[in-house]
């Protein structure tokens, strides 16, 4: 609008005055319910791993490293002064296979041959070597017998080892299942090894019959797991994506103290849940926010202890929006939730009595800031403007009791940190294999993957125990238990 045009206004009348100014207020108006929309949507795209559930993956940029501390001496490579040392631990002398010694015939500097032999214990070097031929070929031979009773021929049978065995052998076979889920091999990498180092030509088809016979000599270490399950009092429970074919499924972790069991399944909801745990499960689950949680926990009054971790990231992204109030109650909230973590990092300082009454009163000031002092302000339509903070409220109003369920549990996180760490290695197994093709390879995928996270639990060897499985099923034996104490 130009002078002119205002002027001309002007004169024409209060009426001509009072309408241009509301036409230019709804203008105003319209223009800042715009603008606010363009930051709230800027906003929920600036969305990443450090302020909501996102995996780091999925973040298009990251964030600037921040400059590294500058030090006024400069420390050396390697270990530094008053660290640990830490060497290898050398072998016993029941695991050596030759002992070489050496002797002096004379004195280095004077060549005298009037030396003895001392006392002291001698100098040890200890080597490993690979030995030559590391695999052994063996033919069995059923010989042909006439009955001229019944007229035919007849075979001697095989043993029943023999045939379930086929060409590989359990260290063979067991072998092939390592590197194929602990190592994340693919079948080409392993032909290769097969064909370069052991000297053994196979194609994939045949690697992959292996592995079956893998499946099936865990299926009754992992069945054990699965009945135990419904019967822990402590779980945490994540998930993560998973490809069939190009078919989205989704693959289960839950954590118990002594093991990890994996499950695929075509749902991410509370099904799986209801199948896994049952209706009546009686333990507390460690989880993130998730729906199919939420749901199982409304449905079947399951007790649940919700991650603070990601709680954090929620409330991280609160600081982001462009209303300042929201943004005081996001860094108010956090600055609360911070405050409790720093009495849990000070619980060995504490005693339990005094850490659980200082956790109370933590828990006291995040439910009083979460609920009362989230801000509210209603438009003309009469539709909540502030949704981000309200949601916030509206979640502690509903399940606020369950993000502080391990101050009253004992031995429960109050993040879900071990489930995420415990299917850690599934992520890179996906991006090497691209998932599974059919049902038996993913049955297979489930019950390598519990072995190999239940062996990481408890500091046991997978190859070992894969072994131990494979040769049972062989010969017809009881399988091992992945339960420390049963065989």
């Amino acid at each position: 609008m130009t002078p002119e045009h205002a002027r001309a206004i002007y004169f024409t009348g209060p009426e001509a005055v009072v309408g241009e100014l509301c036409a230019l207020h709804k203008q105003v108006l319209a223009l800042q319910q715009k603008v606010t929309a363009q930051e709230e949507k800027i906003a929920q795209l600036s969305k990443d791993s450090s302020n909501s559930s996102k995996p780091p993956s999925s973040d298009i940029t990251k964030a600037a490293k921040k400059p590294p501390v500058k030090k006024n001496k400069k420390n050396r490579r390697g270990g530094q002064p008053g660290h640990p040392k830490h060497e290898r631990h050398p072998y016993r002398e029941e695991e050596i296979d030759e002992f070489r010694d050496y002797h002096c015939p004379s004195c280095p500097d004077c060549d005298s041959t009037d030396i003895a032999l001392l006392d002291t214990p001698p100098r040890i070097v200890q080597q490993t070597e690979l030995i030559e031929v590391v695999t052994r070929h063996e033919e069995h031979r059923a010989y042909a017998y006439y009955c001229p009773r019944c007229d035919q021929t007849h075979y001697a049978p095989f043993p029943d080892e023999v045939l379930k065995q086929g060409l590989f052998k359990a260290r063979l076979t067991a072998l092939v299942a390592y590197m194929k889920n602990a190592c994340h091999a693919s079948f080409s990498t392993i032909r290769k090894f097969l064909r370069d180092v052991i000297g053994v030509r196979v194609c994939r088809g045949y690697l992959a019959k292996l592995i079956q016979k893998v499946s099936h000599a865990l299926a009754p270490s992992y069945e054990e797991l699965l009945e135990r399950l419904p019967l822990e009092t402590r779980l945490n429970v994540d998930e993560t994506g998973h490809k069939e074919n190009g078919d989205r499924f989704w693959t289960w972790v839950f954590k118990a103290d002594l093991y990890v069991l994996f499950r695929i399944d075509k749902s991410r909801g509370s099904k799986v849940l209801i199948e896994m745990l049952g209706r009546e499960f009686e333990g507390t689950i460690g989880c993130d926010y998730f729906s199919a949680y939420r749901k199982y926990m409304k449905d079947f009054n399951v007790a649940v202890q919700f991650c603070i971790a990601h709680l954090i990231r929620d409330v991280k992204f609160l600081v982001k929006l462009p209303d300042e109030q929201t943004r005081a109650y996001g860094n108010k909230l956090l600055a609360a939730v911070k405050r409790m973590f720093k009495v849990i990092h000070q619980q060995e300082q504490m005693s339990p009595a005094d850490l659980r009454a200082a956790l109370e009163k933590a828990k006291k000031r995040i439910l009083r800031i979460a609920i009362d002092d989230a801000p509210s302000s209603l438009g003309e339509d009469g539709k909540e403007q502030k949704n981000e903070a309200q949601n916030m409220a509206n979640r502690f109003r509903r399940h606020g009791e369950a993000y502080f369920r391990f101050i009253t549990t004992p031995g429960m996180d109050p993040t879900n940190n071990v489930a995420e760490q415990a299917i850690r290695f599934i992520v890179i197994d996906r991006h090497v294999t691209q998932g599974t093709r059919s049902p038996k390879g993913r049955e297979a995928n489930e019950r390598l993957w519990t072995v190999i996270g239940t062996c990481a639990l408890q500091g046991r060897s997978a190859y070992n125990f894969i072994l131990q499985a494979v040769h049972a099923y062989f010969y017809d034996k009881p399988s091992p238990s992945l339960l420390p104490g049963f065989t």
